[in-house]
């Protein structure tokens, strides 16, 4: 049994509340710490692995103008080349949209900025957010491509991390060409750490650029939408 001086001391330790309960659990929730994947480097960023992608007859769409029991355009990859906000809700919520995305070829994994005009923690943090969703949707048996996109030298050390080598990877070249010099640094070096397999490049590609480089045309985002209402039109009348 235990003595009175021991008993005191239980009686005073303070008893773990309700509240108390609920913030380890908040603040264990694998959702608030993102750690369900493998991480590599530094960092530890989640590891977007290498698959197969069929890349004959290769088109995309963008994620604008995803709509579900559009049958005639789910043979596309999906691309993210547009600003955030459309996308933000797959890394805040990313089963409300994953029975979208999941209906197209492959996802080219969302492409968070990476803006100069940015301190570097907040580069950074847009590609980790990239590499955690393309984790995700690959743990979730979707096919995705990891989308590289670069700023300066000082972005070099993590915007290459968390690919695994011979990768098929997204690129976007069409509001870049007034700066060819500086991408062509980045593309050199991206090439090099990931030794990509096939590099889809949503806008012309420069003309130094390998021959493993499958050109796509950028299309503004909302077009598709008027192909598929003129469509509609043609079958309505």
């Amino acid at each position: 049994m235990k003595n009175m001086q021991q008993l005191e001391l239980d009686l005073a330790l303070p008893i773990p509340s309700q509240r108390h309960h609920r913030a380890i659990e908040r603040r264990t929730d694998p959702m608030f710490l993102r750690d369900q994947f493998e991480g590599v480097g530094k960092w530890g960023l989640p590891f977007v692995r290498r698959q197969n992608i069929d890349l004959e007859d290769l088109n995309l769409i963008s994620c604008t103008n995803c709509i579900n029991d559009e049958r005639e355009y789910y043979d596309r990859g999906v691309h993210f080349f547009v600003d955030d906000y459309n996308f933000e809700d797959i890394y805040l919520s990313p089963e409300k949209t994953f029975s979208l995305y999941s209906q197209y070829r492959f996802c080219c994994i969302p492409d968070f900025s990476v803006y100069p005009e940015m301190r570097m923690w907040r580069q950074f943090e847009s590609v980790a957010h990239s590499r955690w969703c393309g984790a995700w949707w690959q743990a979730h048996g979707m096919k995705v491509v990891p989308t590289v996109t670069w700023d300066g030298y000082s972005s070099f050390e993590f915007c290459f991390e968390g690919i695994e080598q011979g990768c098929i990877v997204a690129i976007a070249t069409y509001a870049c060409h007034g700066n060819e010099a500086a991408y062509m640094r980045g593309f050199r070096a991206m090439c090099e750490r990931i030794n990509p397999s096939a590099v889809i490049c949503y806008g012309e590609p420069f003309p130094n650029m390998p021959n493993n480089v499958i050109p796509i045309p950028a299309c503004p985002p909302r077009c598709l939408h008027r192909e598929i209402r003129k469509r509609n039109r043609r079958l309505m009348a």
